[in-house]
């Protein structure tokens, strides 16, 4: 009976363990059926036309804060200007 106590911690770790495994992997394979969608969705783009390079900068900068993306804009401007780069 002692033996069934001792045995009873290690065997729910087991099956948490186990548990955390399965779901880990599960998600892994949504992740990689959602990042094939993604591709798709870039590929039918670009077959339209659409510059993807474009496509996802738009994507980063939406993702953005827009405080830290204005301040971001406001020193990659000032970096121009140093380097005399005008646009």
């Amino acid at each position: 009976m002692a033996e069934d106590v001792s045995d009873a911690p290690a065997g729910f770790a087991k099956e948490q363990l186990k548990s955390f495994i399965e779901r880990i992997e599960r998600l892994e394979e949504e992740k990689k059926a959602i990042a094939d969608d993604i591709k798709d969705v870039f590929a039918e783009a670009k077959a339209n036309g659409f510059d993807v390079k474009a496509l996802r900068t738009i994507l980063k900068i939406r993702k953005e804060d827009a405080d830290e993306r204005k301040e971001h804009e406001a020193i990659v401007d000032l970096y121009m200007q140093a380097l005399g780069i005008h646009v």
